[in-house]
């Protein structure tokens, strides 16, 4: 296949996971929280503990825009910061307890709707999308 053309289907098929990213998120997202603060929550439940410039670059973010949103989840008492043990200066950040149930919320919500998109695919689809999709991670997503 031309790289040129798989580049470009690549390019729609993330276009679409983002879409559907939000399709899924939108309706899940508390309102007592900013867009900001929950994309920001929702990367720290996936791939916790993250460090604050890890948060940062992910995120698009400057440096003191994410620590202040940080000091805003942790006055809401959604995020925890830890120490590293080797090096005392690097912060680790975590869900709460709070945040952690909140996210769980979340993800059932989000999952409610993800099998919902599923309903009437059959189980051999649904095996070939998880291969596809392991694939994807493997080669393109690591």
């Amino acid at each position: 296949m031309d790289k040129t053309a798989l580049f470009f289907q690549c390019l729609s098929f993330t276009s679409s996971v983002h879409r559907v990213t939000h399709e899924l998120t939108q309706p899940a997202k508390p309102a007592s929280i900013t867009q900001v603060q929950y994309d920001m929550l929702m990367h720290i439940a996936v791939n916790q503990p993250v460090t604050v410039s890890e948060l940062s670059d992910c995120q698009h973010m400057s440096l003191p825009n994410t620590s202040r949103e940080l000091r805003k989840l942790s006055e809401k008492s959604l995020i925890e910061k830890v120490s590293d043990e080797e090096d005392k200066r690097r912060q680790h950040i975590r869900l709460s307890n709070e945040g952690q149930a909140l996210m769980n919320e979340v993800l059932m919500h989000m999952q409610a709707g993800f099998q919902e998109r599923l309903r009437q695919t059959s189980e051999e689809d649904v095996e070939e999308i998880s291969r596809a999709l392991g694939m994807l991670q493997t080669k393109m997503f690591y």
